[in-house]
């Protein structure tokens, strides 16, 4: 009889607790952001059985470094930073979150780009991570590791 009139509030409670983490990445997410490590593990590289890794940890002075603003609006702007300061190859699209997960879609390197990853918030930043096609082989086998930290714009 009891576990009748408990039954609703542990109910409640569990969307309540899925509502407002969900909310509070997308409010976590509202920043500018700089990647500070990468890495894109290819399974299947040209329709083979051979493994690819792409790996940069961003250290000393690096050419290029990937930068990104969300905006509340669920737009946002991506750029490379190179050494001079410029900001290149601009990309913008939009953004969403759904329980743990950033959706982006944009547009990049001639390509229409719908990418999910989870993401796990840390003292810097976060660390997102994707099973997507990469490599653009036909096959959503590659897993991308990336970790960033907030930047002031």
């Amino acid at each position: 009889m009891k576990l009748k009139y408990i039954l609703p509030f542990i109910v409640f409670g569990m969307l309540f607790a899925a509502c407002s983490k969900e909310k509070s990445i997308k409010n976590f997410m509202v920043d500018s952001w700089q990647t500070t490590y990468l890495k894109i593990e290819m399974h299947t590289v040209n329709n083979t059985d051979s493994l690819q890794v792409y790996e940069d940890k961003f250290e000393n002075n690096p050419e290029l470094v990937a930068q990104s603003k969300y905006n509340k609006d669920g737009t946002f702007f991506a750029w490379f930073k190179n050494l001079k300061g410029e900001k290149i190859s601009p990309s913008k699209g939009t953004w969403n979150v759904i329980n743990d997960s950033l959706f982006v879609e944009f547009y990049y390197n001639g390509r229409d780009m719908k990418v999910g990853y989870h993401i796990t918030a840390t003292q810097e930043g976060f660390i997102g991570k994707s099973l997507y096609d990469w490599d653009e082989d036909g096959f959503f086998d590659d897993i991308l590791t990336m970790k960033t930290k907030r930047i002031k714009q």
